[in-house]
């Protein structure tokens, strides 16, 4: 590590963009596959270490109006994972805490030594869009830090590094694809991801002629809202009951090495789910009757609500019926050019999107305006309209619906669906279009 006289009065710049959630969103920490596409919008971060700034961070951004300050004297010694509700008490906080988060826990994971630094943020990565906003912000951070200070790390412990800021200083329970996306995405390329905890393989060509795009919906979405975060901890409340109901002794289960399918609903195929874990698992399970019988939750970042009544069936459904689809889909799209029948395929996938987003719905995680904007596309489907299918993205409940168009004009259509949505919402609706390559430093 570089010495911190060595940086001082210099500026580092990390960039990194948000992500377009192809296929999976919230089956990643069900194990499941998944295809992400890094977007255009960016977030660009301007790290000023030492100088007059030596005993302070100051973090400015395009996306708030107040400018937070702290002092180091004020966060120094209080470990990242009890630092969130100072940082959420003061103004700008909350969304400063992303921010100076990275410097905590790289502090604590990595040694890294600071006295203070000033922080300015330019982003066109909009925020509650569900195009992760906040793993762009926390990438292009740690970029810029690790440049600064001379920290090495590779790509995947650098996303591991940013989620930890988001599950334990911010306090969202997401899983780790986001981080992942906008950090090894490449530009015009699916990023095959399965968090097990991490496997990345090769990107994937968009294949010419298929265009994916997001348009907004208008609605804010939240990864920590407390409905995303209850359909994850049914989930894995879910995982537990059926596996003691099928003979695991509890303490196989807080064994990683050998607890059944890794913990992850995904690696359970869906013939096999059906015959084995279907009849176990109950639609409803309140949380008190859930920790009086099994007591054991394997999920490391939420917990049981006694008075919560959480959706079991459903949970653990979908990610074990999404990994399926999206294997598929992968398979086509990789074969789309030799297929005899071009135009199939293209509804095929189409069909699959489609599928995926009933299962959002399924688990509580649809929302009205962006079933409508699926419902227009799916209107619009086996018409010669090139327009073949969308889905909610990211953490549903609002944000961005992922549309797959194959010529102009189905780029023609989609236009039409964001002018009707405009006028029934009486909003203006962002379209993402293109992508970039994912998380870097510059020079």
């Amino acid at each position: 590590m570089n010495p911190e006289s060595g940086i001082r009065n210099s500026e580092f710049i990390g960039i990194a963009p948000g992500r377009l959630d192809v296929m999976g969103g919230i089956a990643d920490y069900s194990g499941s596959l998944l295809l992400q596409m890094p977007i255009a919008e960016r977030t660009i971060v301007r790290i000023e270490a030492g100088g007059e700034r030596r005993e302070r961070f100051i973090v400015e951004s395009t996306h708030a109006d107040e400018v937070f300050e702290i002092r180091t004297e004020e966060i120094s010694g209080i470990p990242y994972r009890e630092l969130g509700p100072l940082l959420r008490s003061k103004p700008g906080g909350s969304w400063a805490a992303y921010v100076i988060g990275c410097f905590a826990v790289l502090k604590e994971e990595k040694g890294l030594e600071y006295s203070g630094a000033h922080v300015r943020v330019n982003s066109d990565v909009p925020i509650g869009k569900g195009v992760s906003s906040s793993a762009s912000l926390e990438v292009a951070t740690m970029h810029a830090i690790c440049k600064a200070y001379g920290i090495i790390l590779d790509p995947i412990e650098l996303a591991l590094l940013a989620q930890k800021v988001e599950n334990l200083v911010v306090g969202a329970a997401c899983g780790l694809m986001d981080q992942l996306s906008v950090n090894l995405g490449k530009e015009g390329h699916l990023l095959p991801i399965i968090c097990q905890p991490h496997e990345i393989y090769e990107p994937i060509a968009i294949p010419e002629g298929i265009r994916f795009f997001g348009l907004d919906s208008g609605v804010r979405h939240a990864v920590s809202g407390a409905s995303y975060g209850d359909v994850r901890t049914a989930a894995f409340m879910a995982f537990t009951v059926a596996m003691i109901r099928n003979g695991v002794p509890k303490e196989q289960l807080l064994d990683p090495a050998a607890i059944p399918f890794g913990g992850f609903w995904a690696n359970i195929s869906p013939a096999e789910f059906q015959s084995d874990y279907a009849p176990l698992i109950p639609q409803y399970m309140k949380g008190s009757r859930f920790l009086e019988e099994f007591g054991i939750h394997i999920d490391p970042v939420t917990s049981v609500d006694p008075d919560t009544i959480y959706h079991l069936y459903n949970a653990a459904l979908h990610p074990v019926a999404e990994n399926s689809r999206i294997r598929t889909f992968q398979r086509v799209l990789k074969d789309i050019e030799q297929a005899e029948d071009r135009e199939l395929s293209m509804i095929s996938l189409g069909m699959l999107m489609l599928a995926s987003h009933e299962g959002y719905n399924s688990v509580g995680l649809g929302e009205p305006v962006t079933n409508r904007i699926v419902e227009l596309v799916r209107e619009r489907r086996g018409m010669g309209n090139d327009i073949y299918g969308a889905r909610i993205s990211g953490g549903g409940s609002g944000g961005t619906v992922t549309v797959m168009v194959g010529s102009e004009q189905g780029f023609e259509n989609l236009l039409e669906i964001r002018r009707i949505m405009e006028e029934e919402t009486g909003k203006e609706l962002k379209l993402f279009e293109g992508s970039s390559d994912g998380g870097h430093y510059v020079n």
